[in-house]
């Protein structure tokens, strides 16, 4: 969900799910009166180092109990189920496109296609009469497909806010999106559906025989289990239901509104103000780009990352842009550009990946470009030890115990010891049929193949070695989102970049071919393992509700089909809207930042190129830099209790405020955080209650907003033709 891409929003499914429930802290949780077990004393240590409440430990590893009173669903797999989850992870998928070109943030669909399926389909199905499409009995394994599909459908789009982009800006392609609407349909194909077809099997090892907790997958199994509830159920979740819809209303509309006077509604610019009645010195609060938003998003994104991830976020962007990049330009290491003849606002984000322009980058480069190598860098190397120290042990003990057996069947070749205990009474017909899913996944392997050979002029053996790459990407990032909620996959799939940098200099192949190979395999590699992660949370909860995995891997499918031509589609659209995300003019000013985009066009120009593009200066910083976050992880983990952990920054987000030029995302991320930690004990009832349908909804309504406007900006009547510039630097439009 990442990149840097996902890291944030992973870092918020981890708390998210966990403060979403239909009862206050001090209740017993109305889950159709079974005796919630807490975890053991090894999950409650893990859990008690995020700021979670005590449901949280909660989570089990086992299906729910089976109720004797519960009515039999006979139908789980339904036209209506399918239709509303793709349409709100379409919803979801259209805000993570914005989102994401945003500042590389996205968020799952899981809760929000649980609550808001359970809002849409509990009604439809009493109203209408049982014999037709959407009547009849809507109980919580349909809710289940609902929020599968959703998932599914929503997801994708992380594939063209970071690497997709930047075959563009580096470019590789055509010079428009839309003149190459089949190959993007043909990358993403390559991507989605083959990350589908190799989870079954990891349904088995992960889910059942290791029983890996996946909190936010088990946070949605206990959400739908409680809404459905025949005593509390429909209370709560009327009430969640209003929360995400007026929020999720309040957001699209600020955010409309907007579009025609940023600087009232939308941006503060205080340092442009005070500059403008005389203090003016003060200009350069608004040139580092100190300024206040009124992002409904990000407030909610801080609501849902906790506290410890959002003020990281916030100390890295003081760090990066309050003390190195004044301190760059002061000493010349950096420059800025003028962007105005009659007032002093200089800009410090230009950005360019031209090959006639590394030279210029790196004798004179701006402070964005110098921060960005200590943020990428940082980025990878505490994921990577981070991971190595979470879901090293478990992935060891995995392969420690993998038995070679050679037979006739080659699918029974290896095998695991188990511990005796599997709770997976599926009956057989309900299970995904083996034929099913390797059948599927030798023709995904081949079409994938075929399309990256002649779309993107792979041979076979690289496209073989990106899909194997996205298979061992998958291990790690199951077992770190299993363990801990975090998928690290968009860091993780950096190294991918590295691997197919160095074929294209063994191949001696032009520039520009290297970069495009490296940039389309690292897609591949880093969306089909994304993919699968992604689907195998939506087992667990599946596994949980002891719902039928053969109607969620035809869900999965479904909002597969949907996943790919939606993503591609909305990202013409923006693209159409505002040209700048592909070709950022030359002051790097543009309203989307994109910095996964830069982080992904960075490494593979890095790893391409005969000269390492990197000033003296910031590569030094960023080896230290690099080292001092694994340090701090390594010092975390061996010598600081847990129950100290939330004091540790994470690096992981201070790297990404130094990839992130808009340093007002971060200041609206920490206010929601706080906002949330004074809610939570001033109310705790009521923080449960509607804590998370009220963030999502404003994630949503935002992201949903933009889509709106770049709709506006298509048809020629957005706020750049009827709106006002009051308030904004220089009289230019802002927002």
């Amino acid at each position: 969900m990442s990149a840097l891409d996902q890291e944030l929003p992973s870092v918020a499914r981890r708390t998210s799910g966990s403060n979403d429930h239909s009862y206050s802290l001090d209740e017993k949780p109305p889950l159709d009166n079974e005796k919630l077990a807490p975890v053991d004393d090894e999950q409650e240590e893990r859990y008690a180092t995020v700021d979670v409440s005590p449901v949280q430990l909660c989570i089990r590893s086992k299906p729910f109990p089976i109720d004797p009173d519960e009515v039999e669903e006979t139908h789980q797999l339904t036209v209506r189920a399918i239709v509303v989850g793709c349409i709100l992870g379409a919803v979801v998928g259209a805000s993570n496109i914005y989102l994401g070109l945003k500042t590389g943030f996205t968020f799952g669909p899981q809760l929000f296609g649980a609550i808001f399926g359970y809002a849409i389909l509990k009604p439809l199905s009493r109203m209408l009469p049982a014999s037709g499409w959407f009547g009849g009995y809507f109980g919580p394994k349909e809710n289940c497909t609902v929020q599968t599909a959703a998932t599914a459908a929503g997801g994708l789009g992380i594939l063209m806010v970071s690497a997709v982009p930047a075959i563009y800006r580096l470019n590789l392609l055509s010079e428009k999106p839309q003149q190459d609407f089949g190959r993007l349909v043909a990358l993403t194909v390559a991507s989605g559906f083959y990350g589908i077809f190799f989870v079954i099997p990891l349904r088995r090892q992960f889910i059942v025989r290791q029983k890996l907790t996946f909190p936010t997958p088990s946070a949605t199994a206990y959400t739908i289990r409680a809404l459905h509830n025949a005593r509390t159920g429909a209370i709560a979740a009327r009430k969640k239901s209003l929360g995400l819809i007026y929020s999720f209303a309040s957001a699209f509309c600020l955010k409309v509104v907007s579009l025609y006077a940023p600087g009232v509604v939308w941006d503060w610019h205080i340092g442009w103000t005070l500059y403008r009645i005389g203090f003016t010195s003060i200009i350069s609060l608004d040139n580092y780009g100190w300024w206040i938003e009124f992002t409904p998003a990000f407030f909610g994104a801080g609501q849902l990352s906790g506290m410890n991830a959002s003020w990281s976020f916030l100390f890295g962007a003081v760090l990066a842009w309050g003390i190195i990049a004044p301190s760059l330009v002061a000493t010349g290491r950096a420059v800025g550009l003028s962007v105005s003849a009659d007032y002093p606002l200089v800009s410090y984000n230009a950005m360019s990946f031209s090959q006639d322009e590394v030279g210029s980058f790196v004798q004179n480069p701006s402070p964005r470009y110098w921060l960005l190598w200590p943020g990428v860098f940082m980025m990878l190397l505490y994921s990577a030890a981070d991971v190595a120290m979470n879901a090293g042990p478990p992935m060891w003990a995995f392969f420690k115990d993998l038995r070679f057996t050679p037979s006739a069947n080659p699918l029974s070749w290896f095998t695991i010891e188990s511990d005796g205990e599997d709770e997976d009474d599926v009956p057989a017909e309900d299970k995904v049929p083996t034929w099913a899913w390797t059948g599927g996944l030798a023709i995904a392997t081949i079409m994938s193949v075929a399309l990256l050979a002649t779309q993107f002029h792979l041979n076979v053996g690289e496209g073989i070695l990106s899909l194997i790459l996205a298979f061992l990407f998958s291990f790690i990032g199951v077992q770190s989102s299993g363990y801990t909620d975090v998928n690290p996959i968009s860091t993780v799939a950096k190294v991918s970049q590295l691997v197919f940098g160095g074929i294209g200099k063994s191949q001696n192949i032009s520039l520009g071919e290297s970069q495009r190979l490296n940039l389309v395999a690292g897609t591949v590699a880093g969306g089909a393992a994304a993919q699968a992660v992604d689907m195998t949370g939506d087992l667990k909860t599946g596994y949980l509700l002891r719902a039928k995995p053969r109607n969620q891997f035809i869900a999965q499918l479904c909002g597969a089909v949907v996943a790919v031509f939606l993503t591609v589609g909305l990202f013409v659209l923006f693209t159409n809207a505002t040209p700048c995300i592909l070709h950022p003019p030359a002051s790097g000013e543009c309203t989307y930042g994109a910095p996964s985009v830069a982080a992904w066009a960075a490494v593979a120009l890095a790893v391409s190129s005969p000269r390492l593009p990197i000033p003296s200066s910031s590569g030094y910083t960023a080896i230290a830099l690099g080292l001092f976050s694994v340090a701090s992880v390594l010092v975390q983990h061996l010598y600081i209790p847990r129950k100290y952990w939330h004091w540790i920054p994470n690096w992981n987000a201070v790297g990404l405020a130094f990839v992130v030029p808009q340093v007002y995302y971060p200041i609206a991320m920490a206010a929601g955080a706080t906002f949330n930690y004074f809610w939570a004990r001033r109310s705790p009832s009521t923080f449960d209650m509607y804590m998370f349908p009220v963030s999502a909804g404003m994630l949503a309504g935002e992201g949903l907003g933009g889509v709106f406007g770049a709709l506006l900006a298509v048809a020629g009547v957005d706020g750049t033709v009827h709106g006002t510039a009051i308030g904004c630097p220089g009289f230019q439009f802002c927002g």
